[in-house]
């Protein structure tokens, strides 16, 4: 197998399902609320560690989405951490994908 295809095959979206809608949000939730815990301006690499984590864990369980960058950058502000980014940007990445999986595919007149 090349390169290119395992990069192709990491990247793949998996198909939403109530148990990973469950597990993205619920990941999400207790990130926002961890760090929310830790104050306005958090500890020391505690709250750039706990982005990191919530980061992989969602982009695992529901696949990496660009939305997903920019809540990572935003959360590295000392203040705005304490907003539910991470909630906000799970919950429309969710409502995305599944937009995109009920969607019927293209016929080859719309093309």
């Amino acid at each position: 197998m090349n390169w290119l295809a395992k990069m192709n095959s990491a990247f793949r979206v998996p198909p939403m399902t109530r148990l990973r809608i469950f597990l993205a949000l619920a990941l999400a939730v207790f990130a926002d609320g961890l760090q929310l815990l830790l104050g306005p301006l958090g500890w020391a690499f505690v709250d750039q560690a706990i982005d990191c984590v919530a980061m992989i864990l969602v982009s695992w369980v529901i696949g990496f989405h660009i939305l997903l960058l920019p809540t990572f950058v935003v959360e590295l502000v000392p203040v705005l951490d304490d907003l539910p980014t991470w909630t906000a940007c799970t919950a429309a990445v969710i409502a995305l994908r599944k937009r995109a999986q009920n969607s019927p595919p293209p016929t080859g007149a719309e093309r």
